[in-house]
């Protein structure tokens, strides 16, 4: 497909005309950070091999549908795929991730190792603690008997090549400001009308600050960012050659030049705010907001006050197909007044409220600049055919919330283009967001409306400490819930709206990726409630290797598709992802002594029984 039509199909405004604006459709689906307290760690891995459901564990009949009761406490069938060996290993890497010296001095004292020990010695060492916790091999044939075993047992496996750049602070920002500010503004630093979310601030430059449970990428040039394409692109492979309904998983920030989501985002959410503008002129700031509908001949006139184009050209703008018919527009219609363009800077045109008009969010672009974003859209795109070629779904992970409406509006055209006989696209729902449930909400509706099958992955967040610190440092409102308490109900609401629409229209698939129990439970009681059996493959639930074993293999075992993020890679190669993992389970194995307790119980119990030597059948 040629990129004026891609850059077409994703977004369209065509600044020559005032009266032909069109606003654009996405919203801020913001990422976020994690608690300490919080019980749940983002999956940001690639390839996915179908889980194999063996038997179900216990099965009540009710008039309706058969009720299945999982037991997350039953130790036999949680660790029935481990080994001795492996649930003391599991006991010594939980304990060792609560102290605290440890967890902080992880990299030093890896390195220390790797010097007394020397190379052979340190990976054996890494082998039998946390590689071989967290990692399931060096290389694609390392990891098939870990995914053999796991499969036997009802579990699949996300598959992610978890090398990663060992950056030093230094060059991670700087990095960062030469990847996120244009040339314009290098010239002209106060000429643009940017917003101070949406800007480069040197001491946030440095995106893993805060964060262990996800992956940053550092835009180098773009011979990087195609390096990365096609390790993606293996990713789909892998996953479609293993299994016929894989998973993959994306990350935008390794796409191209974050530059291009930073000014997408402003101009995305500048456009959201102008429509939340009109409706408070109309009265209906207060409604839900797919309940606001913005009467037509008053929407006209209050742009002709505000100097927005002639009355007869936006009596043009509203009339079509679909616009202006029933009188009134709202959100999605308002999102959908768009117009082709061909060069992708004419896009970022944005209402300046004080002067009633549009404005360019940046005087110029260069013609380098425009290349860049051009051939971030067409990464994307062969990233999408790749996936409907391979039979394999494609998650896109949630980022900071400076990225977000980009990266959900580009998700979003995906969703329009791809998911039109099945879900093949995937958003990414961050519901420690306050904005979540507007987000979700407005894209099934967008959904239904069009007819494609909407696609979600919700968590909790990734990004939490470091959102918070730079909203109060730099100054603008903070886009986390106040407390863990008010996440959890913003995933159930979220996770709730979407079963609902499964179960009303079959036109929607949702990935649970938590490790909070509650949030499981309340998952299986819904679905129950609701007759969604597991074998339609409508909801499924995912977990990190290494952790929460009493939730997958249950599930797995009672016929619930459910995966596990395998990571894989080099010894020395993943140092940075067992780092991020070590702190990411500080705070996890802190807040719950309750996996270090099954596991024990079960230990206890096979040497009671006998099994010193226990090995898994299968």
């Amino acid at each position: 497909m040629s990129y004026t039509k891609f850059a077409a199909a994703l977004l369209r405004a065509n600044p020559g005309n005032v009266s032909k604006i069109r606003a654009s459709r996405c919203r801020s689906t913001a990422a976020s950070t994690k608690s300490q307290e919080e019980k749940d760690q983002p999956i940001d891995g690639c390839a996915v091999v179908e889980a194999v459901p063996v038997e179900l564990i216990s099965q009540t009949k009710n008039t309706q549908l058969n009720k299945i009761h999982v037991d997350f406490n039953n130790t036999q069938e949680a660790y029935r795929s481990k080994g001795n060996v492996e649930l003391l290993r599991s006991m010594l890497v939980f304990k060792l991730c609560t102290i605290d010296i440890l967890v902080e001095k992880n990299k030093e004292l890896m390195s220390l190792c790797k010097k007394v020990l020397g190379q052979w010695m340190f990976e054996k060492l890494m082998k039998m603690t946390f590689y071989g916790q967290f990692v399931a091999g060096e290389d694609h044939n390392s990891i098939k008997p870990l995914i053999r075993k796991n499969q036997a047992f009802g579990v699949g496996a996300v598959l992610d090549y978890s090398v990663e750049e060992d950056l030093t602070q230094e060059e991670a920002e700087k990095k960062e400001m030469d990847a996120c500010v244009s040339e314009a503004e290098k010239e002209s630093p106060a000429a643009d009308h940017r917003e101070k979310k949406y800007k480069a601030h040197r001491q946030f430059s440095d995106r893993r600050g805060g964060v262990t449970g996800a992956r940053t990428y550092f835009y180098a040039d773009e011979s990087k960012c195609d390096n990365q394409m096609e390790t993606f692109i293996n990713c789909i492979r892998a996953s479609g050659g293993a299994s016929t309904d894989g998973f993959s998983a994306i990350k935008m920030t390794a796409l191209g030049r974050p530059q291009f989501l930073l000014q997408f985002s402003e101009v995305l959410v500048k456009w959201r705010q102008f429509f939340n503008f009109l409706a408070a002129q109309q009265g209906k700031s207060d409604m839900m907001v797919l309940e606001q509908k913005l009467e037509l001949k008053q929407l006209q006139e209050n742009l002709s006050e505000m100097g927005i184009g002639a009355m007869d050209d936006k009596e043009n703008w509203f009339t079509g197909e679909k616009l202006g018919l029933s009188g009134t527009i709202d959100l999605l219609d308002w999102n959908s007044l768009i117009n082709d363009t061909t060069k992708i800077s004419n896009l970022f045109m944005v209402p300046n409220l004080q002067t009633g008009h549009l404005e360019p969010l940046l005087n110029t672009f260069t013609a380098e600049e425009e290349r860049q974003m051009k051939r971030m859209l067409q990464r994307v795109d062969v990233l999408a055919k790749h996936a409907m070629e391979n039979g394999v779904r494609l998650m896109v992970d949630a980022e900071q919330t400076y990225f977000q409406p980009a990266i959900s509006r580009l998700a979003l055209e995906m969703q329009r283009k791809f998911n039109r006989e099945k879900p093949i696209i995937f958003n990414t729902y961050q519901c420690y967001l306050k904005d979540a449930y507007d987000n979700v909400t407005v894209d099934v509706e967008l959904s239904r409306r069009e007819g494609w099958y909407f696609g979600a992955k919700l968590v909790r967040g990734a990004y939490m400490y470091q959102e918070r610190d730079r909203a109060k440092e730099i100054g603008y409102e903070d886009p986390i819930n106040p407390d863990y308490e008010a996440t959890n109900r913003m995933y159930h609401k979220c996770l709730e709206y979407v079963l609902e629409e499964i179960d009303h229209r079959r036109k929607a698939n949702i990935m649970v990726a938590t490790h909070n129990e509650d949030t499981v439970k309340f998952t299986l009681e819904k679905m129950n409630e609701m007759g969604l059996s597991p074998t339609e493959n409508k909801v499924y639930f995912g977990q990190l290797l290494g952790m929460c074993d009493q939730i997958s293999f249950p599930l797995g075992q009672a016929g619930y598709p459910v995966y596990k993020y395998v990571p894989y890679g080099p010894v020395n190669e993943v140092i940075p992802y067992l780092s991020r993992r070590a702190q990411e389970n500080r705070g996890f194995m802190k807040g719950s002594q309750r996996e270090r307790s099954l596991l024990w119980t079960e230990l206890k119990r096979r040497v009671l029984l006998g099994q010193i030597f226990y090995k898994p059948v299968y």
